[in-house]
């Protein structure tokens, strides 16, 4: 295909491609680097899918998107292809999203501006319309001390204005750094 490339001709090449090792476009980003495109390729696992986005199947899907950019000639003339996962700071915007999440710490942002955070425990719904989650809110009562979990809020989904996965660090210490014999 001669002409620029669009986003949206990529991720209709690059779809089948990548649900042939198993996964999910999430995203697809075209850029220029001087005289080079920059092919941004953002993927994820299915929804049924237990696995992890492992280095392994990042490999696989760049090689299945780099054949599939080749074989369709979409891109013109010489480009980088970056195929990487949503990583762990992405919005949380698809029903999906939240059940990867299940079990984590998550911030939510309501319609009406209020902030609930606290652990994802739950996804109940078929449908990203009448979808809903249950988020137990923890308190910390100070250091030392175990954090205090409140009662589950139940929140629909089409409430939500934005929500993330909150990073916990705090089982990471001086000791995860040290290899089996003790030295760092």
């Amino acid at each position: 295909m001669a002409g620029a490339a669009t986003a949206a001709r990529v991720r209709q090449v690059v779809e089948p491609a990548v649900a042939t090792v198993g996964l999910l476009v999430e995203d697809v980003e075209l850029a220029r680097a001087g005289a080079r495109t920059v092919v941004r390729v953002v993927v994820d696992v299915a929804e049924d899918d237990q696995g992890e986005l492992d280095l392994d199947r990042i490999g696989d899907a760049t090689r299945a998107v780099s054949d599939a950019l080749d074989a369709d000639d979409v891109v013109a003339g010489h480009y980088t292809l970056e195929v990487s996962s949503p990583g762990v700071s992405r919005p949380l915007t698809l029903r999906r999203h939240y059940r990867r999440a299940l079990g984590r710490t998550v911030s939510l942002v309501l319609g009406d501006g209020t902030r609930l955070a606290g652990r994802l425990t739950e996804v109940v719904g078929d449908d990203e319309a009448g979808a809903t989650v249950v988020v137990v809110p923890s308190s910390s009562p100070g250091k030392g001390r175990r954090p205090v979990d409140g009662p589950a809020v139940t929140v629909p989904l089409a409430t939500v204005r934005s929500a993330h996965v909150e990073v916990d660090l705090s089982g990471v210490g001086p000791a995860d750094d040290e290899d089996e014999s003790g030295e760092a």
